[in-house]
């Protein structure tokens, strides 16, 4: 994957990671919520988070100085 690539996965993927932190916020705030779905959003949002880092990490690589 060249740069160009990464950094619009990158968009992509913080753009779904608030788009499921909305969702999370909002189906917790139901009256009664359903606890199987918050856990599945939840870690699809870990999952996400991971990958983040990972396209941030490939962009701006660690140098050990």
């Amino acid at each position: 994957m060249t740069s160009e690539e990464i950094t619009q996965r990158l968009e992509l993927l913080r753009v779904e990671h608030r788009d499921l932190d909305a969702a999370i916020t909002a189906l917790g705030a139901a009256a009664i919520p359903d606890q199987l779905q918050l856990a599945r959003l939840k870690k699809k949002k870990l999952k996400l988070r991971d990958e983040i880092a990972w396209c941030e990490d490939q962009l701006l690589p660690d140098i050990i100085a």
